[in-house]
């Protein structure tokens, strides 16, 4: 195999992984300066370390894949946890992802005054 295409190859999936990082709602763009301190350089890293985290999540947990089935998109269960933390004090991602597939019921009252 030439050498050219191994590289091709791992540029391939470069620009897929950074494809979906910045089209799928992680805001991942290119920073043409590094800022003080390597400000960009450590967001980036961490940036990558949350979507490796997020994959292994996406493969590897049972309670997420129900979660997501229930919330029946990506989009929707974002939102939902996203709304959760905003909400309530979380004790654990079992505990967060339970609240997705069984809801709390919280009654509302109609202001009628």
């Amino acid at each position: 195999m030439p050498a050219h295409a191994g590289r091709s190859k791992r540029w391939k999936i470069e620009n897929e992984t950074f494809n979906t990082l910045k089209n799928q709602g992680d805001h991942f763009e290119h920073n043409f300066g590094h800022g003080k301190q390597y400000l960009s350089t450590v967001l980036k890293h961490l940036m990558m370390l949350a979507f490796l985290i997020d994959q292994i999540q996406q493969r590897c947990c049972r309670l997420f894949e129900a979660a997501l089935t229930a919330a029946k998109s990506k989009t929707r269960l974002w939102r939902k946890l996203r709304n959760r933390f905003d909400l309530c004090l979380i004790q654990s991602r079992e505990v967060l992802y339970r609240s997705i597939l069984h809801p709390p019921q919280i009654p509302l009252w109609l202001d009628t005054s």
